[in-house]
């Protein structure tokens, strides 16, 4: 009897409320949905629920299960963590986990609270879950932009993405403001600061619509897969897509920005798409590479994108385009073929796209190079049709005009002078029209030859054997030189192929470096030039016939599927495989350096030490060992104020011994984070006079001070206190003597700003972030000054106590340290704007 294998667990599916702004409620949507699946028989669990004493939110835990929180210590405070262990035990259908962004305190398994959602959902678990727009990691430079408000805490994009349902939770600005008001949010001493600050109108209006925004496009996304998987080809017109069809040539310029003023007019803001068709019957070779460089630059500053396609067939390539990006109008520009190559040729691109463009708009756009440009080859022939029309007539014209003009000068020329001139001639057609036209050109000089230049004169004559040689040469000469021709023009084929693989792979080489994820930049890139259903990376081959795979290193090959590839574009394919395999072994190695890094930041902190205590230590012992040794001295009698002077320079000595040991003893427990704190509210009025009175009086400088009436912070008061007597010593030893240091303090954004300000040098800003590093002293030219830990500990301790350190410039010359501290009432753990974003102790965070 064999025993079944345990089987793997389906995942689990995830449901996340997308909130537009804190306080829309999107706790309190999550819990209702609870709710309604627990009565409908459901087994459901809250594993976190953040209520921040919200009476309507609270009332929704009534009737569920809700699992007890993990304390977590971490530097001497005990911390709030949702359980995972409890509820992969408890394992229940459903469980309900607010705040995805949310950071763990470190000791925990995992870092981020979304990582724990990842495990929960490999366990077969269902999950709901919240997250606010601000905390999406895309928005995340662009929330900051609007409110101000740096947001240190984002989970990645694509984790969102992949949920199985995302709703939007949203409310007018003025309802949200409202809220607030009525205290249904903040308590009412809270609203003023905040109403003024991130919850301002605008922000909110803005916040809203970023939200939109990126529901509107998943919701494209989800779409897109739908039809993908239905084989939908037809447009849906559910929103303005413009693509714009660009050559290189110099109307690229005023298409694109038609095309933008096109999807600006959409009520929704459209999406602009420029493609490039790279071809290989000469399309490519003719296009300006520089000009596409810049045009793509130009697409991207008006928001679009841009695209690289290859296909020979350039209008059944643009629709193809077209329809696999949804698009509802595709912009060309108006031929620029004169009007008899268009008479020779046929029909151009724009009326070919036009016929084959069933459901999408096309915009045919006039510009000044319009009936102006040159002459595209046909994607059939070796030869454009003008010179297959123009090389039999003239196999049949031009050796009849050769005939009347050396008709004219008879007896004057030679046989073998006129052999050569109707040779000249056949060589002629042949170059013009190709081995047809040079055996028509043959034929018909032949027989004028033998009629009116070879006795008997005025008739044909085939029985002298030198007549039928002279036209078998002219056959051969021609048939040969019409190879060279034909042998050339498939060079020139390859040359041109070559060219727009070469540009394609330019475009490639362009999109990664302006991305910050190769690999899938890369995959995008390959399914989108080869016009596949999808492109993606897989361990093992799959037994699919239809599929297209391309090994790109020890155990991963490139899936392509779609359609058939054709040799040609096989070897391009090559090229991408080859930029794909490099990109994974680049991860691979920056995942071996991030490795390696923390050992290399570790040595370099060692050999720093050592260099510091060899000599910033050794002077202090030295000066108070020579007091000592002086005074012990029996050689020399010493007068009393000698004596106390002597006694100072020991005291000194150690004192300075003392704060070099405490500062190195301090920055190693917070690199071990075994830092103890004792955060409470704290008043910045008791603080700074302790501060500066711990300043030895050497390096006490003259200080003004010009503080508001501002709020507790939370802060640990000792800490504080270091900390702001090492920023006061080092505005100190830059600060000109006549200059006295400022202290300034204010409130902004529930958190406390306190600001350094001395009138020195100033600091570039290429070297703001060397100044918070340990054992260096930038721009000091005193090494008896310390061993260049004052700010980096003044940082790290900052930073321990849920606050920022950052420099910045004094107006005037000079440079300001901006400490930034929470409000003591506003510390809650998870949402609000303070926890977006705020470099501070994993688990706790500040509402705006």
């Amino acid at each position: 009897m064999h025993a079944t294998p345990p089987k793997t667990p389906r995942p689990g599916s995830l449901k996340v409320f997308l909130g537009a702004a804190p306080g829309v409620g999107k706790t309190y949507r999550m819990l209702d949905e609870g709710r309604r699946r627990a009565a409908r028989g459901t087994d459901v669990v809250v594993g976190y629920a953040e209520c921040h004493a919200r009476a309507h939110t609270e009332a929704m835990l009534d009737g569920l299960e809700v699992l007890d929180r993990a304390r977590c210590e971490y530097r001497g405070g005990t911390y709030p963590e949702l359980d995972l262990d409890a509820v992969l035990r408890r394992h229940p259908e459903v469980v309900l986990i607010d705040e995805l962004a949310h950071s763990n305190v470190p000791g925990c398994r995992n870092a981020k609270r979304w990582q724990d959602v990842e495990e929960l959902l490999a366990a077969g678990i269902d999950v709901v879950a919240t997250v606010n727009v601000q905390h999406l990691e895309s928005l995340n430079d662009v929330v900051e932009k609007i409110t101000r408000v740096p947001q240190h805490e984002t989970v990645p994009d694509d984790f969102v993405r992949r949920a199985h349902q995302i709703e939007l939770v949203d409310m007018p600005p003025e309802a949200l403001r409202r809220r607030m008001a009525h205290g249904n949010i903040y308590p009412p001493e809270k609203n003023d600061a905040a109403l003024a600050n991130y919850f301002r109108a605008g922000n909110l209006t803005a916040l809203r619509e970023l939200a939109l925004m990126w529901v509107a496009d998943r919701v494209d996304e989800a779409l897109q897969k739908y039809r993908s998987e239905h084989g939908i080809g037809r447009v849906w017109e559910t929103r303005e897509r413009v693509v714009v069809a660009l050559t290189g040539g110099p109307e690229g310029d005023t298409l694109i920005r038609r095309a933008a003023r096109i999807a600006a007019r959409s009520a929704r803001g459209g999406a602009l798409l420029a493609v490039h068709v790279a071809r290989s019957d000469g399309l490519a070779g003719g296009s300006s590479h520089s000009a596409l460089a810049r045009q793509r630059r130009l697409v991207e500053s008006l928001g679009g994108s841009y695209h690289s396609v290859v296909g020979d067939d350039v209008s059944t390539a643009l629709v193809e385009f077209a329809r696999a990006e949804n698009a509802t109008q595709l912009v060309l520009g108006t031929s620029r073929r004169r009007r008899l190559e268009r008479f020779l040729t046929g029909r151009g691109i724009g009326e070919t796209t036009v016929a084959l463009s069933a459901g999408i708009d096309v915009h045919m756009v006039t510009h000044e190079r319009a009936g102006q440009g040159r002459l595209l080859p046909s994607r059939r022939r070796t030869l454009p049709t003008s010179r297959l029309v123009a090389g039999p007539v003239a196999g049949l014209v031009l050796p009849v005009l050769l005939t009347l003009v050396l008709h004219q000068f008879r007896g004057s020329l030679n046989l073998t002078s006129e052999t050569l001139l109707y040779l000249m001639t056949v060589v002629g057609v042949a170059c013009i029209g190709g081995v047809v036209s040079a055996l028509i050109a043959a034929l018909t000089a032949s027989l004028l030859l033998n009629y009116w230049f070879i006795p008997p004169i005025g008739e044909f004559s085939f029985s002298d054997p030198d007549n039928m040689l002279a036209l078998a040469v002219f056959a051969v000469v021609a048939g040969t030189v019409a190879g060279i021709v034909d042998r050339s023009l498939r060079l020139s084929r390859r040359a041109a192929r070559a060219t727009a693989e070469a540009e394609t792979l330019s475009s490639l080489a362009g999109s990664i470096v302006r991305g910050d994820q190769a690999i899938p930049a890369l995959l995008t890139r390959t399914q989108e030039t080869f016009g596949m259903d999808s492109a993606e990376l897989v361990e093992q081959q799959v037994d699919d016939p239809a599929a297209t795979q391309v090994p790109v290193g020890p155990g991963l090959h490139l899936l392509l599927r779609g359609r058939a590839l054709p040799s040609s574009e096989r070897r391009v394919l090559a090229a991408f495989a080859a930029h794909v395999a490099a990109a994974v072994e680049r991860a691979r190695l920056a995942e071996a350096a991030a490795e390696v890094e923390p050992v290399r930041a570790a040595d370099r902190m060692r050999t720093a030490l050592l260099a510091a205590v060899s000599h910033d230590l050794r002077t202090p012992l030295a000066a108070g060992w020579a007091a000592v040794g002086s005074l012990r001295s029996p050689d020399v009698r010493f007068s009393e104020e000698e004596q106390d002077e002597l006694l100072a320079t020991a005291d000194e000595s150690m004192a300075r011994l003392s704060r070099l040991i405490d500062n190195l003893l301090d920055m190693s427990r917070l690199q071990a984070g075994a830092l103890s704190l004792d955060l409470r509210a704290t008043a910045l009025e008791e603080v700074l006079p302790a501060a500066l009175d711990s300043l030895p009086p050497e390096a006490a400088p003259p200080v003004v001070q010009d503080l508001e009436e501002i709020p507790p912070v939370l802060a640990d008061p000792p800490l504080l206190e270091r900390v702001i007597a090492n920023l006061v010593t080092n505005a100190a030893r830059y600060a000109p003597p006549d200059r006295p240091v400022l202290i300034t303090a204010s409130a902004l954004a529930g958190q406390v700003e306190l600001r350094v300000v001395d009138r020195g040098p100033g600091l570039p800003p290429t070297d703001r972030e060397r100044i918070f590093e340990p054992f260096q002293r930038l721009g000091d030219t005193d090494n008896t000054t310390g061993i260049g830990l004052g700010l980096a500990l003044a940082r790290g301790l900052a930073e321990a106590m849920n606050g920022t350190l950052t420099p910045e410039d004094t107006p005037g010359g000079g440079l300001t340290m901006v400490l930034a501290l929470p409000f003591a009432d506003t510390v809650t753990i998870t949402e609000g704007a303070g926890q977006a974003g705020d470099a501070r102790a994993p688990g706790v965070h500040t509402e705006p």
